[in-house]
């Protein structure tokens, strides 16, 4: 596991290398890591949180780990991650740790998303219990939405669809999955 700087430094290290994170390299998952690595630039530096956001995660005050499942070709972990560091960068009592999927099965396993390997997932654990106290991903609950309303009645995630969906995100200016991750430390 590593921190989020150690990750975003893996990421720009392996697309200067033409690779991706995992052990199956091709050409599309080089390039979804090159879009990615580019997202998670501008949202590392563009992305904004609400000032009511700020608040309500400055004042949490019980100490948790936020373990984050993800892959550097995962265009939906490009969208969210950068957010989860914003806001855990925010409160000492959140530690963000990043666990690449594919070296991490055992883990993964344990929080499939209907039956698959979904990312990015973040775990959150009491530090103190050790108690899995909530978990977040793959993708905010508006997205989620949309994905599951376009599989229930296409079946499949289309190229069309999946293009959409990263309209949307560039849309919503990570507010949504702002929100959702702030309401795990309710």
């Amino acid at each position: 596991m590593m921190t989020y700087p150690k990750y975003r430094a893996l990421v720009a290290t392996l697309v200067e290398e033409g690779k991706s994170t995992g052990a199956t390299q091709s050409e599309a998952l080089t390039q979804y890591s090159l879009l990615n690595n580019k997202r998670m630039q501008r949202l590392d530096k563009k992305g904004i949180l609400s000032d009511s956001a700020i608040e309500k995660v400055r004042s949490y005050n019980k100490p948790v780990e936020w373990i984050v499942l993800t892959e550097s070709w995962c265009g939906d972990a490009a969208q969210v991650l950068p957010y989860v560091n914003k806001i855990a960068s925010l409160n000492d009592n959140i530690e963000l740790k990043i666990a690449l999927r594919d070296e991490h099965l055992d883990l993964m396993d344990q929080y499939l998303t209907n039956g698959g390997r979904s990312i990015p997932k973040l775990i959150m654990i009491d530090k103190e219990t050790k108690e899995v106290l909530n978990t977040f991903g793959p993708r905010p609950s508006e997205a989620t939405k949309m994905v599951e309303d376009y599989k229930n009645t296409y079946g499949t995630l289309t190229p069309e669809f999946k293009k959409d969906l990263q309209i949307w995100y560039t849309k919503d200016k990570g507010q949504n999955a702002v929100n959702d991750l702030v309401s795990l430390l309710a």
